[in-house]
């Protein structure tokens, strides 16, 4: 006689995920991706100089001499002038491929796979992407109609936004569980040209590449460690302008530090400080002055930096409403990663999320935890519409799920298959590019390929079972989405992509923009 197994209850978005067969979290990552740790928020102030503080709201403007001078000490107005780039780290081995995003055999994602593949994936017999009634175009990419990530993505964004939206799927194995996967790839974006006018690099984690994965060792710069920013309180500690803008207004707060900094230049250049790097020296005085009066000018008015304060972001006609945004700590951390990145403030940034090792005995646990990176998906790219810039936004996993076939047949559930174990063999990343200026004409949306039983077939592309070469494919999609793929062997010397031809094979889109981004 069968008896059937009572389901287990689906877990609420932030509740820890606790297995039988997975032992006790010891490690950073481990309670990260088991959804047990959030992190806590360190704040550094980046002003050389504690002056000013207590900002009121005033119009300020530098000298044209002030100006000039903000050029030779290198300071960015805005951005390096590339796209910015949004990664997002779903900790723990999420499933990306089939119930979420369409993966198909050699001849793309509608090169459907078998009954059995997408039974592993997730999804029944009666939910399969060969009917068209459960495929979805509306980003261009080709989602599941009812993906969790689509759902999220679709309650944040505009259709106008995803109207200027496409991207690409691909298929790539990754080490289950494990802190050992060369995922992120922010030190790469930054070595292809990205910069921030505050930071160069950003991410939620403490952590060297800012995620809860780590970087390649050959990238690492420990010169653009990414800092930490999870919340709107990391964003406006950034910068500290002190006590003058509270006796001053900023307007007059300015133009007294530019004063100090032309006496002190007529003092330096009266004397010889006896160093044999003289002029060295006399550099960094004068553009410590400089960098002050420019932090003053630019960052005197809290709300330019503040998330919460930024009606795009949060109120009435804002992506969140105030109550999801002060009862969301993902909301939070989404924001303040995407107000600096998307602004020009740092080049790229990784937001991590906890809780993607969701193979928990039933489906519901996934589908809400999904959703809610889907929506934190559409919020930087609707964002990225509201203030008119592109931007690239790449989602990967350490490692993914399978089902066994069994139907979780409750709300939450959705009468898909449930999750039941980890499983490397069926996972991949994706990413989403937004253009302002219209949906990009893709090249292809898939970059390598599953067998039809839904396994990552190994020699499709180097991406599919190095994760070193995935993260490679990333950097030559993003530089040729500004026409400088042909520069990619030069910058990244040694690659493991091929040239000529194979690479070609491996990009999505080109030449979305032209030359540099902003002013």
């Amino acid at each position: 006689m069968f008896i059937r197994k009572s389901r287990k209850k689906p877990l609420a978005n932030g509740s820890p995920l606790l297995h039988d067969d997975h032992g006790r979290p010891r490690t950073r990552r481990e309670f990260i991706s088991q959804g047990l740790m959030a992190g806590s928020a360190t704040v550094f102030g980046a002003s050389l100089f504690s002056l000013f503080g207590n900002p009121r709201m005033a119009a300020a403007a530098l000298s044209d001499d002030l100006n000039t001078l903000k050029e030779s000490c290198g300071i960015a107005v805005q951005g390096a002038g590339k796209i910015p780039f949004i990664c997002f780290d779903l900790a723990g081995g999420a499933n990306i491929a089939g119930s979420n995003v369409l993966m198909g055999k050699s001849g793309g994602q509608m090169d459907f796979l078998s009954t059995a593949g997408y039974n592993k994936l997730g999804l029944p017999g009666d939910m399969l992407p060969n009917d068209p009634a459960f495929v979805n175009t509306e980003l261009g990419l080709a989602f599941h109609s009812d993906s969790g990530f689509l759902r999220g993505i679709l309650q944040s964004t505009s259709a106008g936004t995803r109207a200027a939206i496409d991207g690409a799927i691909i298929a790539a194995r990754s080490e289950n569980d494990t802190g050992n996967n060369p995922h992120n790839p922010m030190y790469g974006i930054h070595h292809a040209g990205a910069d921030g006018s505050l930071l160069s690099l950003i991410g939620s984690q403490s952590s060297e590449s800012g995620g809860n994965s780590l970087a390649p060792m050959n990238l690492i710069n420990p010169e653009v460690r990414p800092t930490k920013i999870d919340r709107p309180s990391d964003v406006t500690g950034l910068v500290d302008v002190g006590d003058l803008i509270g006796i001053l207004d900023q307007q007059d707060a300015v133009a007294v530090m530019e004063s100090i900094q032309r006496i002190s230049d007529a003092k330096m250049n009266r004397v010889n400080t006896g160093i044999s790097t003289d002029e060295v020296v006399k550099d960094l005085v004068r553009c410590g002055y400089v960098k002050s009066a420019d932090l003053a000018d630019r960052f005197g008015n809290p709300a330019d930096l503040d998330p919460e304060l930024d009606l795009e972001i949060v109120g009435p006609t804002g992506i969140f409403n105030r109550d999801e945004f002060n009862n969301n700590r993902e909301f939070r951390k989404t924001a303040s990663v995407m107000k600096l990145v998307l602004n020009g403030y740092a080049g790229a940034g990784t937001i991590t999320i906890g809780g993607y090792d969701y193979h928990t005995g039933e489906r519901g646990t996934g589908e809400r935890r999904d959703e809610l990176a889907g929506r934190c998906m559409g919020a930087c790219l609707e964002y990225a519409a509201r203030v008119g810039m592109p931007l690239m936004l790449y989602v990967f996993s350490d490692g993914s799920v399978s089902s066994n076939g069994r139907i979780d047949d409750s709300a939450d559930g959705r009468g898909k298959g449930e999750w039941t174990g980890d499983n490397q063999q069926t996972a991949a990343s994706f990413f989403l590019v937004y253009n302002p200026g219209g949906r990009p004409t893709p090249i292809r949306r898939q970059i390598g390929f599953m067998r039809s039983d839904a396994s990552v077939e190994t020699a499709s592309s180097p991406a599919a079972n190095n994760v070193n070469q995935l993260v490679q494919t990333v950097l030559l999609n993003y530089m040729a989405l500004h026409g400088e793929q042909n520069q990619f062997g030069t910058r990244f010397n040694g690659h493991g992509l091929g040239n000529g031809t194979s690479q070609d094979s491996l990009i999505a889109f080109s030449n979305v923009v032209n030359g540099t981004i902003g002013s």
